[in-house]
């Protein structure tokens, strides 16, 4: 028999773990790195920013979901891959062997060349991000309260989402929510009717990769939570003490960016053409084109479906790509017929609008309101990682639909008188 062969995963994402598991159990070698220890459910991190959740609520232990004698987990960061001699590069410098490498990055935020606005509007990728967002938006309701001077508090109680998309669309919804129910309920000195919500978005419409119809309802459901929606207003400055939009300022000290996404390096470390988004162009098996050694899967992959269109970057997406390249890569592995081209079974695209209002495309079937609502909740549930992340998310959401209480707004991290800043960060070698 030959040698065991060897597969290092790049991320620990839905896409990445997907392959993992595809693979935990049999006759191939597995490492699985990741420049954090836990697998994050990012499609409801704006619910960790807002006060809905608890960061444990949708983060879970690598090393507790993927357990089996072939996978070594390892923490560590990537910093490109030597395909000559087939290594993955390490920041720890323990470079990495492999046979087959599946890179599954993930993306960032894309600020447009406009980088030093990220330290004005944080972003929303990580649990350091969301409680970010959430102490710095908690921590300026408590500055307001203290009576400071009426032009402060109105910069404290402006509340600025950047980007129409669906994350755009549900932090806005529950950042009013959030707010609304706060002032209504435990701040004495500031009236709701102080507060302004805004949604910006450069484009036309909202949720512009849905049809016409649901992102007209998005508006009026966005409307009636007190969110105002401004149309075809590209951002031209953003600084610590609010936005512009051409000539148009808005004072605020509550800027938060979702507006585009730009792939992580990966098609520099291995040399593959790309996207304007750095998104790796891969083949019909979701190898990277003119390396099949190499595959790219998820957000960091750019997948033709065959229409002219790219796969939307949807956990959907990364994880029916993950468990395809696993099999694939165990079949190769062991010289039996691989699986033939990638195809994806469309779960549908979703946004949620604050307390029982949501839009679901899928495809034919298209739903909006409550029964939007309802489909997106099941939806995300399902994708959760494990029963103990849907137990506790289905707990809290049932409290928060009855009381419309928030369960996690503590402030813990914020200096006194902060507003929203981005923390220091350190990166952790193995």
């Amino acid at each position: 028999m030959g040698r065991t062969k060897r597969v290092v995963i790049v991320g620990a994402g839905f896409g990445g773990l997907a392959t993992a598991k595809a693979l935990a159990g049999t006759a191939v070698e597995v490492t699985l790195v990741d420049r954090s220890n836990h697998h994050l459910f990012q499609p409801l991190l704006y619910q960790v920013a807002t006060a809905t959740l608890s960061p444990a609520d949708i983060a879970s232990a690598t090393r507790a979901v993927i357990q089996g004698p072939n996978v070594q987990i390892i923490m560590d960061e990537v910093v490109g891959v030597d395909t000559t001699h087939k290594l993955v590069l390490t920041r720890s410098r323990k470079n990495l062997r492999y046979d087959y490498l599946v890179l599954a990055t993930g993306a960032d935020y894309s600020f447009f060349g406009n980088d030093d606005w990220a330290r004005h509007a944080p972003t929303l990728k990580t649990l350091e991000d969301a409680l970010t967002i959430r102490e710095g938006l908690l921590a300026n309701l408590e500055k307001a309260e203290r009576n400071v001077a009426p032009s402060d508090v109105e910069a404290l109680l402006t509340f600025v989402v950047v980007g129409g998309g669906p994350t755009g669309v549900e932090m806005a919804g529950a950042i009013a929510e959030l707010a609304r129910s706060a002032l209504a309920k435990d701040f004495r000195n500031l009236d709701p009717k102080m507060l302004k919500i805004l949604l910006i978005e450069a484009g036309p419409r909202i949720l512009s990769s849905f049809p016409k119809h649901l992102s007209n309802y998005a508006v009026n459901a966005l409307e009636k939570l007190g969110v105002e929606v401004r149309l075809n207003s590209p951002v031209t400055t953003i600084d610590q003490n609010g936005i512009n939009l051409g000539a148009t300022r808005i004072s605020s000290r509550n800027v938060i960016w979702c507006a585009g996404t730009q792939a992580r390096p990966a098609a520099m470390w291995v040399g593959a053409a790309a996207d304007r988004n750095l998104a790796v162009r891969v083949s019909k098996n979701c190898s990277v084109i003119g390396q099949p050694d190499i595959f790219a899967i998820g957000d960091v992959s750019s997948f033709d479906s065959g229409n002219g269109l790219r796969l939307p970057g949807l956990a959907p997406v990364a994880k029916q790509q993950g468990r395809f390249v696993g099999r694939l890569l165990l079949n190769r592995a062991t010289g039996r017929k691989e699986p033939g081209a990638f195809v994806y079974k469309n779960w549908g695209a979703m946004a949620v609008i604050g307390r029982s209002h949501a839009v679901a495309d899928f495809g034919k079937l298209r739903l909006k309101g409550f029964i939007g609502w309802l489909a997106w909740s099941l939806v995300h549930l399902m994708l959760l990682i494990d029963f103990r992340s849907r137990a506790s998310v289905y707990l809290h959401w049932s409290w928060a639909w009855f009381t419309r209480g928030r369960a996690a707004r503590l402030l813990t991290g914020v200096k006194r008188g902060s507003t929203i800043q981005i923390p220091s960060t350190e990166t952790i070698d193995s």
